[in-house]
C-alpha cells in the first residue's frame, strides 16, 4: 500500500522525508482555464524551439550560432565574433525584462515559460500520466512489488524519457550545427564527430536525469530565481494567494461557522512542488496556477464563487487597493528603455560587410632609399548571402605615395572573409611626418560605403630629410 501523503509545512520540504530520503511527488492532473491556456502556451513554446532552426531569414536559420565559422545569426541579423560584446546588452535586457515581469506578476515566468517547466509539465509528465495513470495509480505502482507489469511499464516509460531527451538534445545542437550538417553527422560514425556526439550524449544524460528523477528539486534547490523573488516583489506584485479571510475557518459546507475552504486538500494534491498555498507565499511556488483551477473546480461543485485561491497581490488579498505604478516599476522601465535604445543604435549601425586595417607585427616602419614604408593587413568580411564586391579607395595619402600588394577591387563569395597584405610607401620628398589615412570601400550589393582608418608612422620629416 502507498504511504500516506506527507502534509506540507513551512519548516521542511515536502519532497524530503524526515530521515533525509527522497519523497517522490506525484501531482494530480487538473483541468481549468489556466491549465488550458498554460498548455496551449507550452505547446507554442515547444513549437518555437523546434522550428527556429528550420525557418530561414535572409538565407540563414532564424537563430543559428555557427561556432565553426564564428558567425551568429539572430532573426536576419548576422554578428561576428568581435560583435559579441553586443550580447551583454541582450543578456542584461533579458535580465531586466525578467525583473520587470517578476515585479508585476511574480513567478509567472517559472510556471508558464521556463524551459525546465515546459519540458517537465508538457512532455515528461504527460508521458508518465499516459503510461502509469493518475496520481493515485502512480503512488500505488511505486509501492507495489516488482511484477512483470511494473517492469514493463518502467521500461516503456524510461525508454520514452530517453527518446524525448535525445530529441531535445539534437534540436539544441541544431542551433550550433546546421540542420543539413547535423543530418549528415547522424548518418556517419559517432567517432567522426566525437565532440558533437559527446555534447549530445551529455545533454541527453542530463535531461534524462533531471526529468526522470531530479524533477522539482531543480526548482527548489538549484534555481536561484526563487531565492531572489523576495527582493524583486512587494505587496503589490501579482502572486498566487489564498484568501484567508474568506476561507477560514476551514470546515464542511454544512457547517454554518466554517469559511469557504472545505479542507479537501485538492490544492495540495495538484501542486508540482508539493506545497500548501494556504500557508502563504513560499519559495517553492512557481506560479503555475494548478491550485487555482483545482480550487475553482471545488468551489463550482459546492456552489460557491471562484477565486478562493487566485492571482492577486498581498494587498489585494487583504482587501487593500493595489498600486501598479510604483518606484521599482519606474526604475525597471527606465533601465529597459535605456538598454533598448542603446541596443537599437548599435544594431542599426551594423553593416553586412566589414573593413578593418591591422598593422603587421614587427617594426612599425621601415626606412628605404626611396622613403618610408609601413606594412598592413586589410581584413574584408561579408555577411551577405550573395557575392560581394569591395571597391577600395585610399584617402589621406600624400602625393607620390604608393600602395603595393592590393588591388582596387576585391570580390568575396557569400559569407566569405579574407586577409590581404599591402604596403604603403611614401617617398622622401613628399613625406611630412606621421599622418592618418583611411581605406574606404564601396560595397555591392547594398550600395553602401564603409571605412576604417589607421596611422602611418615613421621618423620626423626633419630627421629623414637631414639624413
Amino acid at each position: 500500500m502507498p504511504s500516506p501523503a506527507k502534509q506540507p509545512n513551512l519548516t521542511s520540504l515536502t519532497s524530503i522525508n524526515k530521515d533525509g530520503s527522497r519523497n517522490f511527488l506525484h501531482p494530480a492532473d487538473v483541468s481549468g482555464k489556466f491549465t488550458l491556456w498554460r498548455r496551449v502556451f507550452g505547446i507554442l513554446l515547444l513549437a518555437i524551439y523546434v522550428l527556429l532552426p528550420w525557418i530561414p531569414i535572409n538565407g540563414n536559420p532564424s537563430v543559428f550560432l555557427d561556432l565553426a565559422e564564428r558567425r551568429f545569426h539572430f532573426f536576419g541579423l548576422t554578428f561576428l565574433a568581435e560583435d559579441l560584446w553586443i550580447g551583454f546588452f541582450l543578456l542584461t535586457g533579458l535580465g531586466f525584462s525578467l525583473f520587470y515581469v517578476t515585479a508585476l506578476f511574480g513567478r509567472l515566468w517559472c510556471g508558464w515559460a521556463c524551459p525546465y517547466t515546459v519540458f517537465l509539465e508538457h512532455l515528461y509528465r504527460r508521458v508518465e500520466r499516459w503510461i502509469d495513470g493518475d496520481a493515485t495509480k502512480r503512488r500505488r505502482l511505486d509501492a507495489a512489488p516488482w511484477t512483470r507489469s511494473k517492469v514493463f511499464k518502467r521500461v516503456i516509460k524510461h525508454s520514452a524519457y530517453v527518446l524525448i531527451s535525445l530529441i531535445i538534445a539534437h534540436i539544441f545542437i541544431s542551433y550550433f550545427v546546421s540542420i543539413p550538417r547535423l543530418y549528415s553527422y547522424m548518418q556517419e560514425s559517432p567517432m567522426n564527430h566525437a565532440k558533437a556526439f559527446g555534447v549530445m550524449v551529455f545533454l541527453t544524460v542530463c535531461l534524462y536525469f533531471s526529468f526522470s528523477w531530479f524533477r522539482e528539486q531543480f526548482c527548489i534547490i538549484m534555481c536561484p530565481y526563487g531565492r531572489i523573488q523576495s527582493a524583486l516583489t512587494d505587496d503589490d506584485t501579482i502572486i498566487i494567494g489564498y484568501d484567508e479571510k474568506r476561507g477560514e475557518p476551514r470546515g464542511k459546507k454544512s457547517d454554518p461557522n466554517a469559511g469557504d475552504c472545505v479542507a479537501c486538500n485538492r490544492c495540495v494534491q495538484v501542486c508540482p512542488t508539493g506545497i500548501d498555498i494556504r500557508n502563504g507565499l513560499q519559495l517553492e511556488c512557481i506560479g503555475c496556477a494548478n491550485c487555482i483551477d483545482a480550487c475553482n473546480t471545488i468551489m463550482d461543485k459546492t456552489g460557491r464563487d471562484p477565486g478562493l485561491i487566485r492571482y492577486d497581490s498581498l494587498n489585494g488579498l487583504e482587501g487593500k487597493k493595489r498600486k501598479i505604478i510604483r518606484p521599482r516599476i519606474l526604475l525597471y522601465t527606465a533601465f529597459l528603455c535605456l538598454g533598448a535604445a542603446f541596443l537599437s543604435i548599435v544594431v542599426g549601425g551594423l553593416h553586412s560587410a566589414k573593413v578593418e586595417i591591422i598593422r603587421m607585427s614587427g617594426q612599425p616602419y621601415y626606412r628605404t632609399e626611396d622613403g618610408v614604408r609601413n606594412q598592413f593587413r586589410l581584413q574584408l568580411i561579408t555577411k551577405q548571402t550573395e557575392e560581394t564586391t569591395f571597391e577600395l579607395e585610399f584617402i589621406g595619402l600624400p602625393d607620390g605615395a604608393v600602395v603595393a600588394g592590393l588591388e582596387g577591387t576585391v570580390t568575396l563569395a557569400a559569407g566569405e572573409e579574407t586577409m590581404k597584405t599591402f604596403i604603403v610607401q611614401v617617398p622622401t620628398d613628399s613625406y611630412e611626418g606621421e599622418f592618418h589615412f583611411t581605406v574606404e570601400a564601396a560595397v555591392t550589393p547594398g550600395d553602401f560605403t564603409i571605412s576604417d582608418a589607421i596611422d602611418f608612422v615613421g621618423p620626423s620629416a626633419y630627421t629623414l630629410k637631414k639624413e
